[in-house]
């Protein structure tokens, strides 16, 4: 069995972000020659997430509303992780809502979706450079 790493590196300019990082996923799959096996990828932050959905904006916008309303991020004094001085315990909350990994199948040296499936990287506390572990393991 071969296995292959690589890493994503993240430096979004907004607090709150949703990237498609499918195509740095895909080509490190390629980059692997790894033809059957598993493709790992972790968001390497507790504020951060990585998860498969549908690549639409409306959705996304829909993410950031459904998350906020669940974890709103004012006032920062409702959460007792702030009161060490921090300002981001709605962007931990965030990333165990939306997912700290993904695993997906390799076939034939291609990730293998389903219909419309992408890997996305969630920022829920940005404006700093983050990393994104891609794992790939297999034959």
């Amino acid at each position: 069995m071969k296995s292959h790493t690589e890493y994503v590196w993240m430096d979004t300019k907004d607090r709150y972000a949703i990237v498609n990082i499918t195509p740095e996923v895909a080509a490190a799959v390629r980059k692997s020659g790894i033809k059957e096996g598993l493709c790992l990828v972790n968001a390497m932050h507790i504020t951060a997430s990585v998860f498969i959905n549908d690549d639409e904006g409306g959705l996304h916008k829909d993410f950031d509303k459904w998350t906020e309303r669940l974890a709103p991020h004012e006032p920062i004094e409702q959460y007792k992780h702030n009161l060490t001085g921090e300002d981001n315990a709605d962007a931990h909350l965030k990333r165990t809502i939306m997912g700290r990994e993904v695993v997906v199948a390799v076939t034939k040296g291609e990730l293998d979706f389903g219909p419309w499936e992408q890997i996305f990287y969630g920022e829920f506390d940005g404006q700093r450079r983050k990393r994104v572990l891609v794992k790939i393991i297999g034959e």
